[in-house]
């Protein structure tokens, strides 16, 4: 049999504790949380406990639905098996001597039957139950009149009483902040919620797939760091106390990624979190997930064809198609996909090439297009501003922009036949920006004047500018191999395959404003 504990509780004890919990609780809710914390009292008083213990289901919703969905009423009936299921009670209805309800697992939703006849003394117990409360229920198959398959159920254990009711309208909840805040409401009123989160899990276990099967080994490098670097960030810092130095929240893993190389692994990966202090938008999340992977004696133009074969696994992985519905379109992610220089898409734009040429005409036409290009921008940031104003939302199907100017990838190798451009890739799609690659810089002395530039750079107050990293130059001097990088926005990623058009819609608590916490929390 299934049931609650019989373990009576000290009623004094219990009084004391629920009358602390409706001071806590119901200053929010109001009536009908005290209406539950009463049924939770009454439970106890007889002998069950509201939060009851193990309950293994032998089936899911699914499950159940999967195998009998095409057996009709008069096989089910002759059907002995006892089924059982777990999950959360979302919809009921009563008709006096039975009642109807609909649970709620991780996998779907199935009906349930109670009789007063077959529960007996146990159908009293509807009477406490309310939408949202957790139940394990056992009994045999059927079809109603509706041919709906429904569980009649002989047995019943109260697992989880749910002391705050759903709020209105959760049925497809609607409200973004309230989504957002309280994920916990959204994963069960959204079964499209719960689908896009299923779908990142799968997408970042193709990712470790198809870098397995080509011969990367997966590692962890520090998330605290002395010295910030890899990318061009705003780091977090924190204070550890025991040693008494300043500390970072990593803005990236290539350094440590690159002394593996040193070291002499040749395909190595990270998948994990970065931290960087700046903006929130629909794109960005101070904290996000990024893949970052090494492989030695390539360069970027193999990692080109590496990064489409990569997507292409992915996609047909999740979703069976390399044709990926994002908004109004259709991603096709059918390789070749073009390669453009940065200059050549920005003239296609109608971009000038003195502006493309010149600094000071580049900072007068960029502020006559009302740009944000801020002060004493270098000539970079500014054609950056402008690409990113100008080219970016025209790039909807995939498209590597190669060809950056050195100063802006102080990481990466030169071009051989034009040293004042890198050889490096953006890759965008969908009008975002989802990987960045290119051939590592392996020579150190090239290294250290670049970081020292750098380093100056931000003496003079550019916060974005890398910092000197003497380790980091210290092992590109005891020599690594020629190596192609890359890091790909794993956020970014399941946004694309999920067609969200948001980056919280895929990260499951994303950072938010704080004015209106309060406003969400009393509601």
């Amino acid at each position: 049999m299934i049931h609650g504990s019989d373990n009576k509780r000290d009623k004094g004890v219990d009084s004391l504790k629920m009358e602390e919990a409706t001071r806590h609780i119901s200053g929010h809710a109001g009536e009908l949380i005290e209406q539950r914390l009463k049924k939770l009292d009454d439970l106890r008083s007889i002998g069950i406990d509201p939060y009851g213990g193990q309950f293994i289901p032998k089936s899911s919703a699914a499950e159940l639905h999967e195998e009998y969905h095409d057996i009709d009423r008069e096989v089910l009936e002759s059907e002995s098996a006892v089924k059982s299921i777990a999950g959360r009670i979302v919809a009921m209805r009563s008709f006096g001597k039975a009642s109807f309800a609909h649970i709620q697992d991780s996998t779907g939703r199935i009906q349930l039957y109670f009789r007063r006849d077959i529960l007996n003394e146990k159908f009293n117990l509807l009477k406490k139950l309310d939408i949202g409360d957790i139940l394990g229920v056992a009994g045999r198959l059927f079809r109603t009149k509706t041919n709906e398959l429904t569980i009649e159920v002989s047995d019943l254990a109260f697992l989880s009483k749910s002391l705050r009711p759903l709020p209105e309208k959760w049925h497809g909840l609607r409200d973004i902040e309230l989504r957002y805040r309280q994920r916990y409401i959204d994963l069960i009123a959204n079964p499209q919620t719960r689908d896009v989160f299923a779908k990142r899990s799968a997408i970042v276990k193709s990712v470790r797939s198809f870098l397995d099967t080509n011969g990367f080994i997966e590692v962890e490098t520090p998330m605290m760091h002395s010295i910030p670097g890899g990318a061009a960030a705003r780091p977090f810092e924190t204070h550890h106390t025991a040693l008494d130095i300043d500390l970072y929240l990593r803005i990236a893993p290539e350094l440590y990624l690159k002394r593996l190389l040193v070291g002499g692994y040749e395909r190595v990966f990270e998948l994990g979190k970065n931290f960087r202090n700046e903006g929130i938008s629909t794109r960005h999340n101070p904290e996000f997930t990024m893949l970052e992977f090494y492989m030695a004696y390539k360069d970027y133009h193999y990692l080109m064809s590496f990064t489409e074969e990569l997507f292409c696994y992915v996609a047909n992985a999740v979703l069976g198609t390399l044709e990926v519905p994002y908004g109004d379109t259709t991603i096709n992610l059918a390789p070749p996909w073009p390669k453009i220089t940065m200059s050549d898409a920005m003239k296609q734009k109608g971009v000038p090439d003195d502006v493309i040429a010149d600094h000071g005409r580049a900072q007068k036409w960029a502020r006559s297009k009302e740009i944000d290009i801020g002060k004493d921008s270098s000539h970079d940031k500014v054609l950056d501003k402008i690409f990113e104003e100008f080219v970016e939302p025209d790039l909807v199907q995939p498209t590597f922009i190669i060809d950056y100017p050195v100063e802006h990838s102080p990481l990466a190798k030169r071009n051989r036949n034009n040293p004042g451009f890198a050889d490096r890739f953006e890759l965008f799609i969908a009008s975002m920006e989802i990987a960045n690659a290119f051939s590592e810089l392996n020579d150190p002395i090239d290294q250290r004047e670049r970081l020292l530039k750098q380093a100056e750079a931000k003496e003079r107050g550019d916060e974005g500018a890398h910092w000197m990293d003497e380790d980091f130059v210290r092992a590109l001097e005891y020599g690594m191999p020629p190596a192609a990088g890359e890091g790909i926005g794993i956020d970014r990623l399941v946004m694309l395959i999920t067609n969200s058009q948001s980056i919280r819609d895929v990260i499951l608590f994303p950072q938010l404003k704080s004015d209106i916490i309060a406003r969400i929390i009393d509601r």
